[in-house]
């Protein structure tokens, strides 16, 4: 059986649903705006949250309302194809296709904590895996020009942080040099498969060579290896090659140029329970490791990332750390690595929530 079957049959049963609006600034310099679902059914509430990017698509969404036609009796599974067949966007989203995917993610992981709640089971006796504490690093840009400043800040407060860093153009020989000396970067984020967005790089071999050169151990994330002259500076490192912004199903592992040793997991970015649960089986059956990644989430999709962490990929260099690392300035006081047990005895949920009003 699938891990998928082996959650398809939960009943579940919604009476409405709700949407609550957040928003806060957060490190990469943009104000994130995100909607919690709350869908409601048999006296107990599930929760997700829609992690698109484009705030205008999150407002119009609030503005619409509970307008999905999801009230009735149904099987996780057949619910979870009702919601892949519906528009859930007001309007054409702003970011194409992605958002879709983000979305339903939202609906979906709503409904797989409704359908357990209902159950009165948890994810891991679900599907029969054991949670266990979840190593996480922390995401960084170093600005524009680039300095060690937000990284010797966060060093003072967290001595035992690590780090995963975007690295840009501007970074010189003495910054990276500096940087290699301090001893925290796990993976380094090349951000090649991005186009249009605030975070774009262009491939840019001088800067992949002083980074591998600098960075021995680390994770090389999201390279150009089709642009000549980055695949000749990368050509020896395809064993510390690892993938997040182009991987949406498993269709998209197997069109790698080679097989990866390991590949960010993103549960929005897969779009649902099913991709998401199939990527898992397939990257485990071929030895390819898996990590996870965060999409600045000011709700429960962060504990809800960090939950699949724990099953699937605890000791891995997971981008899932703590919200508040994500603030512009992080406070002191904030949960150290790795991240106790937190799963919740029922449902799919990491650690405290409230209710949203």
């Amino acid at each position: 059986m699938s891990l998928f079957q082996a959650l398809a049959s939960l009943p579940v049963e919604i009476d409405g649903y709700e949407l609550h609006g957040l928003m806060t600034a957060v490190s990469s310099g943009f104000e994130r705006h995100t909607t919690v679902i709350s869908m409601r059914g048999g006296g107990v509430v599930g929760v997700g949250e829609d992690v698109v990017y484009s705030a205008e698509d999150q407002l119009a969404l609030q503005r619409a309302g509970p307008v999905a036609p999801l009230t009735g009796r149904w099987a996780l599974g057949e619910l979870c194809e009702h919601i892949d067949a519906l528009d859930l966007f007001p309007a054409e989203p702003q970011h194409g296709e992605v958002s879709r995917l983000y979305r339903r993610w939202a609906f979906q992981s709503a409904a797989l904590d409704l359908a357990l709640r209902q159950a009165g089971r948890s994810l891991h006796d679900a599907i029969g895996r054991q949670p266990r504490p979840v190593r996480f690093v922390v995401s960084l840009r170093l600005g524009e020009p680039p300095t060690l400043e937000p990284i010797e800040r966060l060093i003072d407060l967290y001595p035992d942080l690590r780090f995963k860093l975007d690295a840009t153009s501007s970074w010189t020989d003495e910054l990276v040099s500096r940087l290699a000396q301090l001893g925290v970067v796990e993976a380094i984020d090349f951000k090649a498969h991005y186009s249009g967005t605030v975070v774009d790089q262009p491939p840019d071999a001088a800067l992949y060579a002083r980074v591998a050169a600098a960075f021995p151990h680390a994770w090389l994330e999201d390279p150009d290896v089709t642009h000549p002259a980055t695949a000749a500076v990368l050509a020896t490192e395809q064993h510390r090659i690892t993938w997040d912004a182009p991987i949406h199903s498993v269709e998209d592992v197997k069109a790698l140029a080679f097989q990866p040793r390991m590949v960010n997991v993103k549960p929005s970015r897969l779009g649902g329970l099913r991709p998401l649960l199939e990527l898992y089986e397939y990257c485990e059956a071929r030895g390819i490791a898996t990590y996870g990644g965060g999409q600045f989430e000011l709700g429960p999709g962060r504990g809800q990332a960090q939950y699949l962490a724990s099953l699937y990929h605890p000791g891995a260099p997971n981008d899932l750390a703590p919200a508040g690392f994500n603030l512009s300035a992080p406070p002191p006081g904030l949960p150290s690595s790795p991240l106790p047990v937190s799963a919740d005895r029922i449902g799919f949920r990491w650690g405290e929530l409230q209710e949203p009003d």
